[in-house]
């Protein structure tokens, strides 16, 4: 059974565990099996926040490292943009060679999804005049170009992953 490790800010909601839960179950149903970052928990020793974090970020890189494929949920998260951990562990994974999926709720291209509040004479950039990639990609083309981008949820990314490897 190939294994897919499920990145994104869903370990910060308050249903974390849940949710976790919820992805795994769908993973089953694909015929994968998930693995979610809030698996393991800080041992009750590791008291320091700086300790834990460490504890935390080697944790979720042996799972990374473990998996066959990464999923990542590429919502914006505090913002316009996928969070940011979850951006870190999709270049681990892909420095690793892992396949790389992820889903969004909102398709179109970043200039069509991200506010363009520039009042210059130049279109395409935000608020601060900074310009917006026009590659016709949903995000960032660090994560544009080698992440399988699904349009919906977990269960469309997943379709993908069937599609590619499971067949």
């Amino acid at each position: 059974m190939l294994k897919i490790y499920l990145a994104g800010p869903d370990v910060f909601r308050p249903d974390a565990f849940a949710q976790g839960e919820r992805l795994k179950a769908l993973c089953t149903e694909f015929g994968l099996q998930g693995l979610y970052p809030l698996d393991h928990s800080v041992p009750e020793g590791i008291t320091n926040p700086p300790e834990q974090a460490l504890w935390i970020y080697q944790a979720n890189l042996t799972l990374i490292a473990e998996a066959d494929a990464v999923l990542a949920n590429l919502n914006p998260f505090r913002g316009t943009e996928p969070d940011s951990g979850t951006a870190f562990e999709l270049g681990y994974a892909a420095a690793l060679g892992k396949p790389l999926y992820g889903y969004i709720d909102e398709g179109g291209s970043c200039v069509e999804r991200l506010p363009c509040e520039w009042q210059g004479e130049e279109p395409g950039r935000d608020r601060d005049g900074n310009q917006i990639e026009s590659f016709g990609l949903p995000l960032n083309l660090m994560l544009g170009v080698p992440v399988r981008i699904a349009v919906g949820g977990a269960r469309e990314a997943l379709e993908l992953v069937r599609e590619e490897l499971l067949s």
